[in-house]
């Protein structure tokens, strides 16, 4: 990727940024030209954040990266290597948000035994999550959800629906909508085919409510598929999966010369599905991340709804696939991109709906 030699405007002022925003977008229409992405240097993270975040979001629709001065600081001190590991992280984002994909497991096509179902035909990977207020914050504060879903064949591209909904409430209300929009911009970019198939990670959801949003929210996505192709028996494949961490299974090596790291983990890509996981349900759990600090507590994979008949190693090396195409770092993550990326996004909605004053602490 070629990036152009960037403006510098130093006038912005800090008490008014949604207004510097709108100023600079207008000043390059002016000129004929698009601006590909604002990047904001804070002395501190503060409230101007959410404001530039729903700025660039929703006002304007302008990429936004913020980088903290302290942070630059704070590595200009420590030297040159750690210089070059911030400049490397924000970089990844700007990648990200400028539209590039910084990795793609190669093997993905070759290996027809594992990854030939995933490909074969064009496959649509959703990623749901749900976010709710703090126990404090009151009852007109809403729960948002958020739907991603992949437009390439890596499954390294995503597009994001957000809606709010009732006070802390787990079903999505409105998932019909937002996989019909998602399903609709899949087409568009896929060359005007509708997916013929699909897989739902779905995150957030404790044990007691795994039927009950399975299946409504399978009819939803069902629905879906009827209202994008009306008239039609377009009835593609569904793979439901529950992915979640709430829960205090840890793994552990047999061999401590198996471990990995200064907390002795297990290695990367380790999968339990066996003995410790239910006698009568498709589920395993699945240490993708290499653990830096403490115990790595595994992903609890469960797989409620399958029409496409996976086998275990199918799917279980998909998701950990999955876990190296998150787009802020360079190698595998806790659980698979597209639920990270919904969680991310639910987050970043209640930014957007942030009124002036309001306090929370939210992921970065």
């Amino acid at each position: 990727m070629r990036i152009a030699q960037p403006q510098l405007d130093g006038s912005i002022d800090p008490r008014d940024i949604t207004t510097a925003i709108k100023n600079i977008q207008m000043s390059y229409k002016k000129q004929n030209k698009t601006v590909d992405l604002i990047m904001i240097i804070m002395r501190v993270r503060g409230p101007a954040y959410a404001d530039i975040k729903k700025a660039g979001d929703v006002l304007y629709g302008v990429p936004t990266q913020v980088v903290l001065g302290k942070n630059i600081a704070r590595s200009a001190e420590k030297g040159k290597g750690p210089m070059n590991q911030l400049a490397s992280n924000i970089l990844l984002k700007v990648n990200a948000k400028l539209g590039g994909a910084h990795s793609k497991v190669m093997d993905l096509g070759k290996n027809k035994t594992l990854f030939g179902s995933f490909t074969d035909k064009p496959t649509i990977v959703f990623g749901a999550d749900v976010t709710h207020p703090s126990p404090g914050e009151g009852m007109n504060k809403p729960s948002i959800a958020a739907v991603v879903a992949s437009y390439n064949v890596f499954f390294t591209k995503y597009s994001a629906r957000v809606r709010a909904q009732g006070h802390r409430e787990e079903m999505m209300t409105t998932l019909k909508d937002m996989v019909v929009e998602l399903m609709i911009e899949f087409k568009v970019k896929c060359g005007g085919r509708e997916p013929q198939r699909i897989i739902f990670y779905r995150d957030g959801v404790s044990e007691g409510q795994y039927q009950q949003v399975m299946l409504d929210e399978l009819r939803a996505i069902q629905a879906a598929c009827i209202t994008l192709c009306p008239g039609q028996d377009y009835k593609p494949p569904i793979t439901y999966i529950i992915v979640g961490k709430r829960h205090h299974t840890r793994l552990f090596t047999a061999d401590p010369r198996d471990a990995v790291g200064k907390a002795g983990n297990v290695p990367p890509g380790t999968i339990t599905d066996r003995a410790i996981c239910h006698f009568s349900e498709f589920d395993w759990f699945l240490c993708s991340h290499y653990g830096i600090q403490g115990t790595s507590r595994p992903a609890h994979y469960n797989v409620l709804y399958d029409d496409s008949n996976y086998q275990a190693d199918q799917i279980q090396m998909f998701s950990y696939y999955l876990t190296y195409c998150y787009a802020r770092c360079a190698r595998s993550v806790s659980i698979p991109a597209p639920a990270y990326y919904a969680h991310l996004a639910a987050f970043r909605a209640r930014h957007h709906m942030e009124e002036a004053g309001d306090t929370y602490v939210f992921p970065h």
